[in-house]
């Protein structure tokens, strides 16, 4: 199967669960529906207001009951609503958006950007940007933050505490990577490992070929390479993948490429994954602190030229850090009446824009679930470039025990429920989830 090729979306939902799987992707817009009305999220209180982003910084759980017969009256509803929808950002320019930076240069071209021509001001935006960095990374080490994105303006890492994602080490993953970014990483010695292109090469060793219709394909390799083509790229040493050719009393058919022929072979593959999903790089332990300082002085990390050019990377966080802004994602509700049959029945939805990161999406089914009475459903938007980070880390051990994660994540300032959700392994693979449906308190995806 080509790795390339697009992950369809299943048509068939899950089987009814009481939870749903963590979704490392961030969403751009999430769309609630409902045949019970959204206005307990509609015109919050200044105090309720004030009391959700005093109970966020605080990390105070919010425990609702099962049901709320009406939710419109409910205090702790409405502030719990306003804490789920905050999340932390730097840099903060008010009239530019910095979240998707990845193909976003047509939204920002046109924008002020003081800092594009001179380079005093864009050092001081660095510097204040590594500043800010850096005490993220501080505060995921002493699992004080959950998890964190750098995004740039060509790929996105996501930085994890030890305890999440099924490992029991500091994470980090990055996509999508070019063969440059990946010497370079090479070159100031982060070990990393390529986990889709590993999980390929298992799937090829693994699969048993007829090995008559093996020596076919091989002589017709080796005629091909007479024409001038290039064979597909191989994993084995060529040298022993030769060898048994020669026994078979073939090998004479076959032209061997010499070394250039197969150095030029290998990069060409580097290549052809560049940009692409299973690009996906995986940094753990000790060396996401050298992947730390590798982005800090990074040239390429930063725009030089076009709309983006000497704009630092954004960075999102569930939690506050040094030179972060506090944000809240924008949500307003919709009525509308459908047809149902002959009869037009009404239908509620709330909508939320911004950069919904995995924690705000598993807060916000926590409260909908009592609000709406166990029934609603939700159409995800993913920023697509991040739903590979869905996919499972290699050679990690399972995380300990829920008791252990707890025991190790006490501050992290994450409702247990979510805490215990994002320290699963990650089962979406490449894709993400589009669309969530709660019945009867339980769910199913697609």
């Amino acid at each position: 199967k080509d790795l390339h090729l697009p992950v369809a979306v299943p048509q068939v939902p899950s089987s009814p669960r009481r939870e749903f799987p963590a979704d490392w992707s961030i969403k751009t817009r999430l769309l609630f529906m409902s045949s019970q009305p959204f206005t307990w999220a509609e015109h919050l209180k200044a105090q309720e207001e004030a009391q959700g982003f005093a109970q966020h910084c605080r990390a105070t759980e919010a425990n609702l009951p099962q049901s709320i017969q009406e939710p419109k009256l409910s205090t702790e509803l409405r502030c719990a609503f306003q804490q789920s929808l905050v999340y932390w950002l730097h840099p903060s320019l008010p009239w530019l958006q910095l979240f998707p930076r990845i193909g976003a240069d047509r939204r920002i071209v046109g924008k002020a950007s003081p800092w594009s021509q001179d380079e005093a001001l864009q050092q001081v935006l660095m510097s204040d940007w590594s500043v800010s960095f850096t005490s993220l990374y501080n505060l995921l080490k002493a699992k004080l933050c959950p998890y964190f994105y750098v995004c740039t303006y060509q790929f996105t890492v996501l930085f994890r505490a030890a305890g999440l994602a099924g490992s029991d080490v500091v994470t980090a993953v990055i996509s999508p990577t070019t063969r440059g970014l990946r010497e370079a990483m090479r070159n100031e010695g982060i070990e990393f490992s390529l986990p889709l292109v590993e999980e390929r090469t298992r799937k090829q060793k693994n699969s048993k070929v007829n090995l008559e219709t093996e020596v076919a394909n091989s002589i017709e390799v080796g005629n091909s390479v007479e024409e001038g083509e290039e064979p597909a790229p191989g994993d084995d040493d060529d040298d022993e993948s030769f060898s048994w050719l020669e026994e078979m009393g073939v090998k004479d058919k076959v032209k061997k490429p010499d070394a250039i022929s197969i150095k030029l072979r290998k990069e060409k593959h580097e290549v052809q994954m560049d940009h692409r999903p299973e690009s996906l790089a995986l940094v753990k332990g000790t060396n996401t602190f050298t992947l730390l300082n590798f982005l800090v002085n990074c040239k390429s990390l930063v725009a030089v030229a076009g709309p983006q050019a000497g704009l630092p990377p954004t960075l999102l966080s569930p939690v506050a850090f040094r030179g972060g802004t506090m944000q809240t994602l924008k949500a307003r509700s919709v009525n509308a009446k459908a047809q149902v049959h002959s009869a037009y029945k009404d239908i509620f939805s709330l909508e939320i824009v911004g950069p919904v990161l995995p924690h705000s999406l598993h807060a916000l089914t926590m409260l909908l679930a009592p609000a709406q009475r166990g029934a609603f459903s939700a159409a995800l938007y993913a920023h697509e470039p991040t739903a590979v980070f869905n996919t499972a880390l290699d050679g990690t051990s399972p995380a300990a025990s829920k008791e252990t994660i707890c025991q190790d994540l006490p501050a992290c300032g994450l409702h247990p429920k979510t805490l215990d959700q994002l320290s699963q392994c990650p089962t979406l693979g490449r894709s993400s989830i589009r669309f969530l449906e709660m019945k009867d308190y339980a769910y199913t995806w697609k």
